[in-house]
């Protein structure tokens, strides 16, 4: 049986097959805003394999001359990033256990040769809200450790639907992603896989 770190929540198949579909469009509509584009490590400049972009108040990117950090604006062309979707805003209220609404939705398009390195998520200046991440498209190898990068790790299967939350304790634990299983959903026209990743970056203000 498997056995997760203390505050990682995994929902499996938390979307159905109309939910996803509905999902996706709001996802298509969001790229069409603000185009996917390949970001870069900081300092050396080193391409990632996903591709993103992001919706809502806040956006994630990286660069090589500024590094990771969250702006209100697409790096590329300019624009706010568009509104973050209503099913988005309603599944965080359903499963983030946190009583403010996310800032920011990364979202990351792995080809099925893609990875994601062993990393925390960091970033943000408010670590008490959950970070909720949804899988769309090709299942995925997914590894999750503790908050030291030495810490022992597990690895487990993310299907299309399923929604992962980091919280408590372990929010800042690392995590990435091994592997994509090509051809496991039908769900995306040219295979890969969506990530969606939702987080509150600011603390909510004192009333």
């Amino acid at each position: 049986m498997l056995v997760l770190p203390n505050g990682v929540r995994h929902f499996p198949g938390f979307l159905d097959s109309d939910e996803q579909e509905a999902l996706l469009a709001d996802i298509r509509a969001v790229v069409t805003a603000a185009p996917l584009y390949v970001p870069t490590m900081p300092k050396t400049g080193k391409p990632m394999s996903v591709r993103m972009t992001n919706c809502g108040p806040l956006g994630w990117v990286t660069d090589k001359e500024r590094g990771y950090r969250y702006q209100d604006t697409h790096p590329e062309i300019g624009n706010p990033w568009p509104p973050m979707p209503e099913r988005l805003l309603a599944l965080w209220e359903a499963v983030a256990e946190y009583p403010h609404p996310p800032e920011a939705c990364l979202v990351n398009y792995y080809t099925d040769t893609a990875k994601m390195g062993l990393h925390q998520d960091r970033d943000e200046k408010d670590f008490a809200a959950p970070v909720v991440s949804v899988s769309l498209g090709n299942a995925c190898l997914f590894r999750v450790g503790g908050t030291s990068r030495s810490a022992k790790t597990v690895s487990f299967r993310l299907e299309s639907g399923d929604v992962v939350v980091l919280g408590g304790e372990e929010r800042l634990c690392y995590h990435g992603v091994d592997r994509i299983y090509p051809d496991t959903s039908p769900l995306l026209r040219n295979s890969g896989r969506i990530n969606l990743t939702l987080r509150r970056v600011n603390p909510p203000t004192a009333s």
